[in-house]
């Protein structure tokens, strides 16, 4: 059998982002003329328009960088991830690794940490809807029954472990406020989370995200307040319970033994 003819969309896009391939003979202009010109033109507004999405979604790496470090590193990325979805929110999931292995970016480790909060920031921002766990609900639940509490995790609820000081360089440049010198020595972790219409991203103490993590996997409450102290001696059961339902991170509670 003759193979199938090549759809016009999958010989028209794999040249899109790599510049040095010629343009498709599928496209052509007036008179079927050669339309290379043409080509390269949509072709740049493609890329453009990519780098434009990286820069909303990861507004705080831009500042940092400056602008035209942060459009040269995109470029590059661009060109080596193409989309795969129509919505432009869920492109760049893999920015934040490329920003690790990046080389001229090595001078600031800790940026593709930053990175991946602004992930999650914006995942959390377009996350299902859904009621937090109200304080009373939990306040009900007999103290004998406590440590076999099993809470689900809210949609946008999400935990980022940074091996520096991510979450204070996130909040000091997601807006235009001048930003004084931070030391980016001391690991930080952060909890993002949306309990209603605005994203929260808050610093989680010592053994705070073994401890949401191991709740949001649906340990019972006692397993994972033992993980937590095991990571950190000095964790607050109590003041980190009462954290997280603050936050909104969980929406319902049920019993391991159920």
């Amino acid at each position: 059998m003759p193979p199938e003819p090549i759809s016009f969309a999958a010989a028209f896009a794999p040249a899109l982002l790599d510049p040095t391939r010629d343009a498709p003979q599928i496209v052509t202009g007036p008179n079927g003329k050669a339309a290379g010109k043409r080509y390269d033109v949509y072709r740049n507004n493609v890329t453009v328009s990519l780098i434009d999405a990286l820069a909303a979604i990861y507004p705080a790496v831009q500042r940092i960088t400056g602008t035209d470090f942060f459009r040269a590193m995109a470029r590059f990325h661009v060109r080596g991830s193409p989309p795969t979805s129509p919505l432009l929110f869920e492109y760049g999931r893999g920015f934040p690794d490329f920003i690790a292995r990046y080389e001229h970016a090595q001078t600031m480790p800790w940026l593709a940490d930053v990175a991946r909060i602004e992930r999650a920031w914006l995942d959390a921002y377009h996350a299902r809807d859904a009621t937090p766990l109200a304080p009373a609900q939990l306040a009900a639940v007999a103290p004998e029954r406590l440590a076999d509490l099993v809470l689900t995790p809210h949609p946008a609820a999400q935990i980022v472990c940074a091996e520096f000081s991510a979450v204070t360089i996130f909040a000091a440049n997601r807006d235009s406020a001048p930003v004084s010198r931070i030391d980016a020595s001391t690991p930080e972790d952060a909890l993002i989370t949306r309990p209603g219409f605005d994203v929260i991203v808050r610093h989680l103490p010592p053994g705070g995200a073994v401890f949401a993590t191991s709740l949001a996997e649906g340990r019972p409450l006692g397993e994972a307040a033992a993980s937590a102290l095991d990571a950190s001696p000095d964790f607050d059961i109590a003041a980190n319970i009462a954290g997280l339902i603050e936050a909104g991170a969980f929406t319902s509670i049920a019993f391991g033994d159920a």
